[in-house]
């Protein structure tokens, strides 16, 4: 939501293997096992998204070393973050960007995402990882970010 509303200042946007803003919806709302199911368990935790366990990161392309260094440094995430619905001026398919696919995470960006990537001013980038490339591949996602400034 930031992004839209600083707008033409932006050179690029980058998406790392996350959702888009669209007008109107929530993260929430999106949410593979349906609404209802994360906003329960926010609603079991205080007004909060629980951490994920060690197990949650299991076939993602990480060592033992960096999900252990994930799950102690987690803290509970704020659910309303999560459920409040993103309010939008204009598409942020408006803007330049890249969108950064983790393979290992799911195969396929989303279908919003998709849709985004028609447009001639998104490029897509995949990589051969899971959904937290910033400790299983840093110099790759360093080396992307770079190049995604690049003209």
């Amino acid at each position: 939501q930031a992004a839209e509303r600083i707008g033409d200042r932006l050179t690029k946007v980058v998406f790392v293997d996350s959702n888009v803003p669209v007008d109107g919806e929530s993260f929430a709302s999106v949410w593979y096992e349906g609404p209802a199911a994360l906003e329960a368990s926010i609603a079991e935790n205080g007004g909060f998204w629980r951490p994920l366990s060690a197990a949650d990161y299991e076939g993602q392309g990480l060592s033992v070393e960096q999900i252990a260094r994930i799950v102690d440094g987690s803290t509970p995430h704020p659910g309303r973050t999560l459920t409040e619905p993103a309010v939008m001026a204009r598409s942020i398919g408006e803007l330049p960007a890249v969108y950064v696919k983790c393979l290992l995470d799911w195969p396929e960006p989303s279908e919003t995402v998709a849709k985004l990537l028609t447009n001639e001013d998104w490029r897509l980038v995949t990589m051969n990882t899971g959904h937290w490339p910033m400790f299983s591949q840093p110099r790759e996602l360093a080396k992307i970010l770079l190049d995604a400034t690049q003209p």
